[in-house]
């Protein structure tokens, strides 16, 4: 009998466990895996279910294979297919090429799609109009060609759908579930828009009613009687059911038991057990807390699969301003997802306990690597600061003009700059951060920040805009050139103003360039690119809103493009207004200090 019970269970893992180690396996075999992802998708080790990036249910089956940032190449294996219990499949932010496999039609459960920011080619299946729960499909940032299926229009359930910068063509469906999607959803291909669109606000075309009976060609009075009853009842059914939908009280996200499937319908991310994450902190060990901050502590963790994780847990009394960030925080992750901005990795939800669970930035905050060593030595070189500050202005380039509607952070700063393991800037801390709606031009509300990073404009008058975050983003340049904190009362004993920006003007002013610059660069660096990085800045903070540039203005000049001509413009209207002495810049012929070794005096008001 035993030896019965043995051959059942072995049986049970063979069609089960096996089976999809052996699909998974199968994609492992069909990628590049030149950082050792998946180095323990063993197949030797049986069951799939302890390998890395891999989550199971109870029943032994998978049900997550998140591969997102990996640095994998290669292709899709088709046999990816074979995992039916699949619930969420995540390939994002990689190089994979090829075919995506029509087999992926065969995942019924799947709820999550997401292979964007490939190089995928080819076609989009068709066979995913068959993911009847799929609820995020983003492909965006492919180099897809053909036109979008119909058979996807088919997917009721479909609630984020993103196919942007791809090479599509053909007209947009306008029927089913599509008529919910912005412009957005599809922009930067080479789709037409012949079909009439429908929108949110647009009726849809009104078909004949079936409860009215055809009126006879003798118009007899019965009949029209008849017609007008069956439509009276039609009318009054349909006002009765409006009624109940509206007084039916709404099922709320944040009303969900804490105990329930560890997947939730918010795409790639994870709903942790309380348990889960006091085992990774050892119980919110004091030795494990990064930082602190206004709404809590963060832990560094380490989960059940070996990964490093930073757990925000937000206070305990449960105030107003801690469950609207973590709701915040929430919100953002369905439309922000970028290479330098922080995925939110998963959550956690009790009746005490609010936790968010982010990938552990290994480098830590810009503000710590530039303050927190005492040797004079930094592990900010010049180039790794130059590169922060493009992948930070790419960033919040990103959130201000590619998400809907737009969002502005409110408390850009070196501190919430964090820093991957190849020191690539990656913006974080959405708690204070503010959903826009594309008609505003602004957000009033009370004043978040931190004193030294906030604009005069949003001090003043609680008015807040994309050209905040601006304003913070150039104080954060100044704090990667100089070294120095925003806001610092150390300063007074030298007679120097405690305001970063007031106190590089002034050495501006005094031809100081070189005061100026981090002293912990001890001298390696190159003098044109520090003047260039400084105009940036000084044109982010000006005093008029209206005259700071886009972040996505901001990234061209990081680039190489624009900012000569920006920066003599600036200069012209500067003159001409007659402010020179009192305006936001230093008078217009600073010129780096005659004691600088191995440089000249240049002045910097034009082009090199």
């Amino acid at each position: 009998m035993e030896a019965i019970f043995l051959c059942l269970i072995s049986l049970v893992l063979r069609v089960s466990g096996i089976s999809e180690g052996d699909a998974l396996y199968a994609l492992k075999s069909s990628l590049v895996d030149p950082k050792d992802v998946l180095q323990s998708w063993d197949t030797s080790s049986g069951n799939p279910c302890i390998w890395f990036h891999v989550t199971c249910n109870g029943d032994g089956n998978v049900i997550r294979v998140d591969l997102g940032n990996g640095s994998l190449s290669g292709q899709l294996d088709s046999r990816v297919g074979q995992l039916t219990k699949l619930e969420y499949l995540g390939l994002y932010n990689n190089n994979i090429s090829g075919k995506i496999p029509e087999e992926l039609g065969n995942l019924e459960n799947l709820m999550s799609l997401d292979l964007y920011f490939n190089n995928l080619s080819g076609p989009i299946p068709g066979t995913l109009g068959k993911l009847r729960k799929l609820h995020f499909l983003r492909l965006n940032n492919n180099i897809l060609m053909g036109t979008i299926p119909m058979s996807l229009t088919a997917v009721s359930s479909l609630e984020i759908l993103d196919l942007s910068n791809n090479k599509l063509t053909g007209d947009i469906p306008v029927n089913g579930s599509f008529s919910l999607f912005t412009p957005i959803s599809f922009g930067n291909n080479r789709l037409s828009n012949n079909s009439p669109k429908r929108t949110l606000d647009s009726p849809s075309p009104i078909s004949p009613n079936p409860l009215t009976p055809p009126t006879p060609s003798g118009n007899s009075a019965i009949g029209v009687i008849a017609g007008f009853i069956a439509l009276g009842v039609f009318i009054a059914s349909a006002i009765v059911f409006v009624c109940w939908r509206l007084r039916r009280p709404r099922a709320h996200f944040f009303d969900v038991p804490a105990e329930e499937d560890p997947l939730v319908h918010l795409g790639q991310l994870r709903r942790f057990s309380l348990h889960q994450l006091k085992y990774a902190t050892n119980n919110f060990s004091n030795k494990d807390i990064l930082g602190r901050g206004g709404f809590g502590k963060v832990y560094k963790g380490r989960l059940a699969d070996g990964s490093l994780v930073a757990i925000k847990r937000l206070k305990e009394e449960r105030t107003h301003g801690g469950e609207l960030q973590f709701q915040t925080e929430l919100r953002m992750i369905s439309m922000a997802v970028h290479r330098n901005l922080l995925r939110l990795q998963g959550f956690c939800m009790t009746s005490t306990e609010r936790l968010l669970v982010y990938p552990l930035m290994v480098n830590g905050s810009v503000a710590s690597c530039l303050r927190e060593r005492t040797d004079g030595q930094s592990p900010l070189d010049w180039p790794a600061r130059k590169q922060i500050a493009l992948g930070s202005a790419r960033g919040l380039a990103y959130l201000h003009d590619s998400c809907d509607p737009k969002v502005i952070h409110r408390d850009v700063k070196a501190a919430n700059i964090l820093l991957d393991e190849e020191f690539e800037a990656v913006v974080a801390d959405f708690g204070p951060a503010k959903l826009m709606d594309y008609n505003d031009t602004h957000v009033t509300t009370a004043v978040h920040g931190t004193l030294g990073h906030i604009a005069p404009e949003y001090l003043s008058t609680g008015r807040s805009s994309e050209k905040t975050d601006v304003y913070g983003y150039g104080i954060m340049l100044l704090e990667l050139i100089t070294g120095q904190r925003a806001f610092d009362l150390a300063r007074l004993a030298g007679n120097e103003d405690v305001m970063l920006l007031s106190w590089v003007k002034e050495l501006l002013n005094n031809k100081k360039l070189e005061t100026l610059v981090d002293s912990k660069l001890q001298g390696n660096y190159i003098v044109e690119e520090v003047e260039e990085l400084i105009q940036v800045a000084l044109l982010c903070t000006l005093d008029a809103a209206s005259d700071r540039p886009k972040m996505s203005d901001v990234v061209k000049m990081l680039e190489g493009d624009g900012l000569a001509e920006r920066w003599e413009q600036w200069q012209k209207k500067d003159i001409i207004c007659g402010e020179q002495n009192h305006s936001n810049f230093p008078s217009n012929n600073w010129i780096i200090n005659d004691s600088t070794p191995g440089l000249r005096p240049e002045e910097l008001s034009g082009p090199r």
